[in-house]
């Protein structure tokens, strides 16, 4: 009894309750337990772990566990949660925004609770905050009558940062600044800080780039010795390393990439063989021979973990020296590489492989629309090789769809941006077969490498970067499956072969309006595709074995895998990082891969507020992709911006939101709109600040 009464109060530390309510509480309803009760009470107090108030307990201050965790702020401040790391408790604490104090979203804070409950929260309050998530923040420096202030561009960062005059340095109202120094001290004032770096003007497309990179906090500059060192590898390779190359110069190669690629990591080649079979080529760029373990190149490599693509610029993983000169595969230039080499059949086979270092001399740069232009004419340059290339990968396609690869389609916009980076068009890409020739020969290549270090019978299993994806949860495979059936689709989650159900199902939506919706519900009832040392396959494309190699110039995954190859090709195992150091490697570039799918997400949807700005007033048409009880998404069919119908603007019913059917059903009409229904909106209002685009609903022709 003593222990559970301890956990009691433990888990309600800034609880006073009564002997009586105690007993409630821990079931106690027999007389001779009560008297037990009573005494271990008073035992308690004398111990000093409770005191007494009247009739009333309390844990002494300081003899209960903290309850730390991790806010999160919602709705600019108005309320949060307190996400516990430890406790055991089911439920995050509910907090006031009376009761926040001075933390910042996703600040570590230390919370106690109150007796009362909220819903079906626990609530409580932040009563010191152990540990700052930001150090720094970005926004727009304004100026009332007599104080300047910053306005945070992370409107998580729910209050304004007050800046001295004497600490503005040089920047102007209206520019994008780095706050830094932040002292807050009471809620009752502004946070306080020092302006440390000036972005550029506000609206300007460099300071909005550089914005997202400090919001998302990745690393936008390279420092001063990384540039340095990059400076001085020299283009030129000695004729001792291509003695150890095969010698693939004279042999066809070509890279295949989007007109605006600056960097070429990888290109292809094909030969007839005498027997009938195809031998094929899929060239690496061998950045491991530049960017080696110990080097600063490879540290700021490893910190940043991939280049991030944002509208019309890219923050690169490897200073531009190497990413755009060194290592890249550009036309008739002499260039260090990894070769996958596979002998293929006319029914596209694999009937042997071979993984080495080489050196090849691209012969051509093509662009997606050069080499679907000479698929569609039938003729242009290296055409036969094209041809026969895009006649394997189309084999390879069915094959990998046939053993239960899923082939989601997520579908990206294309910004045609002017001179100073404004949007003056947006339209959504098409994928066509150029784009599924690549695609199918770097599966290819990443596969092989993988299959290379899978474990062997007797023989210890070499550490490696695998690339995996988990089953999806089962729960969000019926959710997901309800969903579909709402719009007259079907989909079985109770299929043995999932994968061959999702499949078709993403076969039947194609073309359709709801088609990005229904991927985009798909995908979020997967799992996340990480890096991991541990194998489990990959279930969205339906390998055993599968690895990131082919783009060792923007992810630092692959560069590892090539290291890894070194020493495999060398006989130089020992040389190879150890598991933990992999492991950290693993997690470290997932997590900076997930930060860079956000900040690409961010760039677009910024351009996206920023062309449409100019056209509230307009009306488009679009399919609900989103319902809250506050409101409806909607995607717009033409450029994919996302926007909101807020329910208080849907003034013909009175709507009450239908969770479970993805619905919302006026109340007096019984007009119901469902996730996937495509309708006519008319833009009412554009608020860049805030990041938010509303509609208004428009009568169906």
């Amino acid at each position: 009894m003593k222990k559970e009464i301890k956990a009691f109060f433990k888990n309600h530390p800034s609880l006073k309750v009564k002997s009586n309510e105690i007993a409630v509480k821990l079931g106690i309803t027999e007389e001779y337990q009560y008297a037990e009760l009573k005494h271990v009470l008073h035992k308690l107090t004398e111990e000093g772990v409770i005191e007494k108030f009247g009739k009333r307990y309390s844990l002494v201050h300081g003899k209960s566990e903290k309850l730390i965790g991790t806010v999160q702020i919602v709705n600019e401040g108005s309320y949060g949660f307190v996400i516990l790391k430890e406790g055991g408790l089911k439920t995050d604490v509910f907090v006031a925004g009376k009761n926040l104090g001075t933390a910042f979203d996703s600040d570590i804070v230390e919370v106690n609770f109150f007796a009362k409950k909220t819903g079906r929260s626990i609530e409580g309050e932040v009563i010191q905050i152990i540990e700052r998530a930001h150090t720094e923040i970005v926004g727009t420096l304004q100026k009332s009558k007599s104080f300047y202030f910053v306005i945070p561009d992370d409107k998580k960062i729910h209050r304004d940062i007050y800046v001295h005059p004497k600490k503005i340095g040089h920047a102007k109202v209206g520019d994008k600044v780095v706050v830094a120094n932040i002292e807050w001290r009471s809620p009752d004032l502004n946070p306080e800080g020092t302006i440390t770096e000036l972005l550029g003007k506000a609206g300007t497309y460099d300071a909005e780039i550089a914005s997202i990179a400090r919001e998302l906090k990745l690393p936008y500059k390279f420092p001063k010795e990384v540039l340095k060192e990059a400076e001085t590898i020299s283009v030129e390779i000695p004729e001792k390393e291509i003695k150890k190359r095969l010698d693939l110069r004279n042999t066809i190669t070509f890279t295949i990439d989007p007109d605006d690629a600056k960097d070429f990591d990888d290109a292809v080649s094909i030969e007839e063989l005498e027997n009938g079979n195809y031998s094929v080529g899929v060239h690496i760029a061998d950045v491991s021979h530049y960017a080696r373990e110990g080097h600063r190149i490879y540290e700021e490599a490893l910190k940043r973990g991939t280049s991030v693509y944002l509208v019309g610029k890219v923050i690169p993983m490897l200073p531009e020296n190497l990413s755009n000169v060194i290592c890249s595969l550009v036309p008739d230039k002499d260039r260090l590489t990894f070769s996958v080499i596979a002998e293929i059949t006319p029914a596209a086979k694999i009937v042997k492989y071979e993984i080495c270092k080489s050196i090849i001399n691209s012969k051509r740069r093509f662009t997606y629309d050069e080499v679907q232009k000479i698929l569609d004419n039938k003729k242009g340059e290296h055409y036969e090789k094209i041809f026969k290339l895009n006649e394997i990968a189309k084999q390879l396609r069915q094959k990998r769809m046939k053993k239960g690869s899923i082939n989601f389609f997520t579908p990206e916009v294309v910004f045609k941006l002017d001179n100073s980076g404004k949007p003056v068009d947006i339209t959504v890409k098409v994928i066509k077969e150029s784009h599924n020739l690549i695609e199918e020969f770097m599966l290819m290549a990443n596969q092989i490498v993988a299959e290379q270090f899978k474990p062997k019978k007797n023989i210890e299993a070499i550490p490696f970067v695998y690339r995996i994806h988990d089953l999806p949860d089962k729960e969000k495979v019926n959710e997901f499956a309800r969903f579909v059936r709402s719009l007259g689709y079907s989909f079985d989650p109770n299929s043995a072969n999932k994968p061959l159900q999702f499949q078709k199902l993403l076969e039947s939506v194609q073309g359709t309006e709801e088609e990005a919706v229904v991927n985009e519900v798909a995908i979020r009832s997967m799992a996340k595709a990480v890096y991991s040392i541990n194998n489990i396959g990959h279930y969205g494309l339906g390998f055993k074995y599968y690895t990131h190699f082919t783009s060792p110039i923007r992810r630092f995954p692959d560069l590892v895998v090539h290291n890894l190859l070194n020493n495999f090709l060398d006989n130089k195992l020992e040389k190879n990082l150890s598991i933990a150091d992999l492991e950290e490697i693993c997690n470290h570039s997932s997590a900076q891969e997930r930060n860079a799918i956000n900040a690409e997400r961010l760039s677009v949807k910024l351009k996206q507020i920023e062309y449409l700005k100019g056209k509230v007033g307009s009306d488009f048409h679009g399919v609900v992709s989103g319902i809250t009880h506050f409101g409806i998404f909607i995607e717009l069919s033409q450029n994919l911006a996302e926007g909101m119908i807020r329910l208080r603007d849907l003034e013909d019913d009175f709507y009450i939101y239908d969770e479970k059917n993805y619905s919302i059903t006026g109340r007096k009409y019984g007009r119901r709109i469902r996730l996937g229904d495509k309708i006519n909106v008319k833009l009412i209002r554009v608020d860049d600040e805030k990041r938010e685009i509303d509609f208004v609903l428009l009568e169906n022709d």
